[in-house]
């Protein structure tokens, strides 16, 4: 483990090396969130290792805590102990983050507790296209259960929050640092039970909730969609236990589905050891507790009530392998239950398409404001990585 003086001394020669290439850099005092836009060169939220500068280059891994091959702003920011939206730590600059036309309730308490990651950001459009309810498309970060936070969550709900047809939420839950299986899932369907509980007092439709999150995320919003009808997976946190869990259509990309099969593909991840994501998870290598493997694996609760899918999966993955994707899509269609799967050709662990906005637009559209529209199994081409 890197001792605090020795990140503290790569922060510094980080930002030092930075200023190198942009003579401005620096003179205001140190900026963390200022460099991490410097360097993201794509505007993608990541910085790849191209984009790092060659003498930095062989950082990556060391910060690269949930091992997606890219660096996020939560992961940049850690080195310099800021939050997103601090110009150099303390209390984060929150408003400033929110786009024009939205409305953000932050940090809202779900499970009747103090603890930070039990918490969830509401965001509202300040003119509604309508006096009827809003659909809520809810957000859960990836982060290999280990990493990530519900900061970043905005990015891929302002979209349809400023249009006026949706509202948004980005959810926290516990870590595997904190927490192990099945206190994650206990997290989500507590803030879906919240969001359901709050609908009359910020105007939301109780009836059409979605749910969209991409690999720890994606596992998490699948297990959503599949124990709708799981009492040993509700849990009995917060005050809304009289509440549904269920959900009404599910957005997932590239998350694990079955943790027996993905322990046998190919992968980067060595899931020999005790100390991959899954094993985090669990409690446990997948290969010593199959049963918890079995519990905590989206796939194993498939059944025909389901709500609706949509799974986006890169063909070169190589942390979630393909497979999760095909194996997922043909259980719910055997089941009966809607499904839809768009390959992504050639993409690794994130990916980025206008034509995949396009789609998982209809996907909601169709299944939360009932707007009809071609939605179907499709392989499109990706843009460099995006949506973490």
């Amino acid at each position: 483990m890197k001792s605090a003086a020795s990140v503290l001394a790569f922060a510094f020669s980080f930002q030092c090396l930075c200023a190198q290439t942009n003579p401005n850099a620096g003179k205001a005092g140190p900026n963390p969130e200022a460099l991490f836009k410097r360097l993201d060169k794509n505007a993608d939220g990541f910085i790849s290792s191209e984009e790092l500068p060659p003498q930095r280059r062989e950082n990556l891994k060391r910060l690269d805590k949930d091992a997606d091959g890219k660096i996020s702003l939560a992961e940049h920011l850690a080195v310099f102990g800021a939050r997103p939206g601090s110009p150099g730590g303390g209390k984060p600059a929150m408003a400033a983050a929110v786009p024009e036309g939205i409305e953000a309730k932050r940090d809202l308490a779900y499970a009747g507790t103090d603890n930070p990651r039990q918490k969830l950001d509401l965001y509202l459009p300040k003119q509604r296209n309508g006096d009827k309810p809003l659909p809520v498309l809810v957000f859960i970060h990836g982060g290999g259960w280990k990493g990530g936070d519900k900061s970043g969550g905005l990015r891929n709900l302002a979209p349809y929050v400023s249009s006026g047809d949706y509202a948004g939420v980005s959810v926290g839950y516990r870590l595997t640092n904190e927490a192990q299986w099945p206190a994650q899932i206990y997290d989500c369907k507590a803030a879906i039970r919240w969001v359901r509980a709050h609908t009359k007092e910020h105007g939301l439709d109780a009836e059409h909730i979605a749910v969209w999150g991409s690999s720890a995320g994606g596992h998490l919003v699948s297990i959503l969609g599949t124990s709708g009808d799981v009492a040993e997976l509700e849990g009995k946190l917060g005050a809304h236990t009289d509440q549904s869990s269920r959900v009404q259509a599910v957005v997932n990309y590239f998350g694990p589905e079955n943790f027996l099969t993905m322990v046998t593909q190919p992968s980067t991840v060595d899931r020999t050891t005790p100390d991959y994501p899954e094993a985090l998870l669990i409690g446990g290598r997948v290969q010593d507790m199959p049963e918890a493997a079995k519990m905590a694996s989206p796939v194993t609760y498939i059944s025909q009530d389901d709500p609706p899918f949509l799974t986006a999966h890169g063909t070169k993955d190589p942390l979630v392998p393909f497979a999760q994707a095909e194996e997922l899509h043909a259980g719910l269609k055997k089941a009966g239950a809607s499904s839809v799967l768009i390959t992504m050709k050639d993409a690794g662990h994130g990916f980025g398409s206008p034509e995949l906005d396009n789609v998982v637009r209809r996907f909601l559209d169709k299944h939360l404001r009932g707007i009809e529209g071609e939605v179907q199994d499709a392989t499109l081409s990706s843009s460099p990585p995006r949506r973490n």
